[in-house]
């Protein structure tokens, strides 16, 4: 098929995963390269088939959607694959912590056809599923509860060490600005914005602008309850 997208499905529901297989091989420009009911199975898929996107359920027996993302991101053979998790609106401690083991983004799970393929489609191009805004008003809610406090995202650490302009850079990207939206704001191109944010994930160790939005709040350049709109 080409330059399809080469897409594993992971999800303990067979019924589920047959429907989800059904739609991304009906697009053109995909293909299902493998399926897993567990989250073991799509670990060692994942490095058998080597997939472009798996799209991910959090809850799965043997090994759960979020330690097995963790795995694939921590292994750098596996690097380039990029993690689609499926979760629902109450899932929202579950969705922070995919987020900060390596999750490009994620989806509820009763999104509509059209959307799980728009989004499998952004997954694979390399960017964040979602404009951050949403991402970061879920994280907003969670950061309230101090149980998540203890866990915290290790780039955020190293915010302190970022010039001036860096961490404006940062708060912006926290807020859900896209990189041309930063760039009018701070009257940079949407290139040097980009570079800007690529030069912040590489200092931070982000794997991506999710991860960038977790450190944002955790470490306090966004305070939960801040208005998220663009400023």
């Amino acid at each position: 098929m080409g330059d399809a997208l080469r897409v594993l499905l992971a999800d303990d529901q067979h019924l589920v995963r047959s429907a989800f297989a059904m739609l991304v091989s009906s697009a053109a420009d995909m293909e299902v390269v493998g399926e897993a009911a567990d989250g073991r199975a799509a670990l060692e898929l994942a490095r058998e088939c080597r997939p472009d996107v798996v799209v991910m359920d959090i809850r799965m027996p043997i090994l759960d959607g979020i330690e097995a993302t963790r795995l694939i991101a921590a292994d750098p053979e596996l690097s380039r694959i990029r993690v689609l998790v499926l979760t629902t609106y109450e899932d929202d401690e579950n969705v922070l912590a995919a987020l900060r083991a390596g999750a490009g983004g994620f989806l509820v799970k009763d999104t509509r056809p059209a959307e799980l393929l728009a989004a499998i489609r952004t997954i694979g191009a390399g960017e964040a599923l979602l404009s951050p805004g949403p991402t970061a008003r879920l994280i907003s809610r969670v950061l309230r509860m101090p149980a998540t406090a203890s866990t915290g995202t290790p780039g955020s650490a190293r915010v302190a060490d970022l010039s001036a302009r860096e961490r404006e850079v940062l708060t912006l990207v926290g807020r859900g600005l896209t990189n041309a939206e930063i760039g009018t704001l701070l009257g940079l191109s949407p290139l040097t914005a980009k570079t800007h944010v690529s030069r912040i994930m590489a200092r931070l160790g982000a794997r991506d602008r999710p991860q960038l939005v977790v450190i944002a709040y955790e470490s306090g350049l966004i305070v939960p309850g801040d208005d998220l709109s663009p400023t």
